[in-house]
């Protein structure tokens, strides 16, 4: 049974699409998962760019019309199920059905990313009802972490509390808030915190997912990282980055939700055979 994991945002251009498109190009080819990225920001669509899907044929929006299935608008690329969407749709689609969608197709999948809309309507509703964990993706700014909190407090309302938050695009440490001011402030765990990488613009250039255009990137390490925590992997520190940096708080707190996840898998499958 596949895990829902949706990335969202109430702010544009911290980089949601960026880090959706290559955690799932991540689980699918550093760890030989099976993954399914859904891209439900139906205004504004941009999957299809980070992915190679330029011109879709069969989009999210054919399947919320309820004229096709997810499986009739998947699109293979890079060793991951796509469902892009359309810029020009103009037939109305219920984003609320994205739940049922999903939940057709869960079994079939190790992982399923849902990329949401930055706008707080009912298409960050749809990827929040359908998913079973959230990050939130911000910048280490005020404004954005303002926005982050109205993400947190909508998701809560809906009994779907937050799994921690991706911190992108640091340029300036020295300047921006501190990991643990962040947490004090938000009261969720930040899972990574992930420096400014002007390789994401390469990448999407030659539209590929940055975990496969530049594995040695900077941006590509970070989000290794949180695939691993996703499978359960063993992260790796070399000992002097230890003895130099010591250990960072976002990977005491990747160990935290990892360890959380686990025991809740296994508590599953321990009740499940339980029943039976």
């Amino acid at each position: 049974m596949g895990r829902v994991i949706g990335v969202i945002a109430i702010k544009g251009g911290v980089g949601k699409t960026t880090i959706s498109s290559s955690l799932a190009a991540s689980l699918a080819n550093e760890h030989n998962r099976k993954v399914l990225l859904i891209d439900a920001n139906y205004s504004a669509p941009n999957v299809g760019l980070h992915m190679d899907i330029v011109k879709p044929e069969c989009t999210i929006h054919d399947v919320l019309y309820g004229k096709l299935t997810l499986y009739d608008a998947i699109h293979r690329k890079f060793n991951v199920d796509v469902v892009p969407g359309s810029y020009f749709y103009t037939k109305k689609i219920n984003p609320l059905k994205l739940k049922q969608k999903v939940q057709e197709v869960k079994e079939k999948y190790d992982f399923i990313i849902i990329d949401s809309s930055p706008a707080l309507n009912e298409e960050i509703l749809s990827s929040i009802c359908a998913s079973e964990h959230l990050f939130v993706v911000t910048t280490p700014d005020y404004p954005t972490l303002a926005c982050s909190l109205r993400a947190a407090k909508l998701a809560k309302n809906r009994g779907k509390p937050i799994d921690g938050i991706i911190i992108n695009k640091s340029r300036m440490p020295d300047y921006e808030l501190d990991l643990r001011d962040i947490e004090k402030a938000v009261e969720i765990p930040v899972l990574a915190k992930i420096p400014d990488d002007k390789t994401n613009i390469k990448a999407l250039f030659e539209r590929m997912p940055t975990s496969i255009y530049d594995k040695k990137s900077k941006f590509a390490k970070e989000i290794s990282k949180l695939a691993g925590v996703l499978v359960g992997a063993p992260e790796s520190v070399k000992w002097w980055q230890k003895w130099i940096f010591g250990v960072g708080k976002d990977a005491i707190n990747r160990q935290v939700l990892k360890k959380s996840y686990y025991e809740k898998m296994f508590n599953s499958v321990v009740g499940g055979n339980k029943d039976e």
